[in-house]
């Protein structure tokens, strides 16, 4: 099972946790099956289309899965998922 770091503001949806597991052969299907084991997330990491909400980064193993093969990103049992919410910016 691959591990799965959770940030802040997600860890309501998956009881408190920073870190869950689930089961995947890619990115895609670890991520589906975190929003199986926690419906919550769900809406929050997929848009209506199914692909991956475009405010939200994942990283495998620090890679960025969009410089990667996107949701279809190998993953390996031993691998980390990071799911980052990305933040708006501007300056001053």
């Amino acid at each position: 099972m691959a591990k799965i770091k959770i940030p802040p503001v997600l860890r309501p949806s998956v009881g408190g946790e920073k870190e869950v597991q689930a089961d995947g052969a890619d990115v895609g299907a670890v991520l589906r099956a975190l929003a199986e084991q926690h419906p919550a997330t769900q809406q929050q990491l997929f848009g209506a289309d199914g692909s991956l909400n475009r405010y939200v980064n994942v990283y495998l193993n620090d890679e960025d899965v969009r410089v990667l093969d996107g949701l279809d990103t190998t993953v390996g049992e031993s691998d980390t998922l990071v799911i980052l919410p990305a933040m708006a910016g501007g300056g001053a």
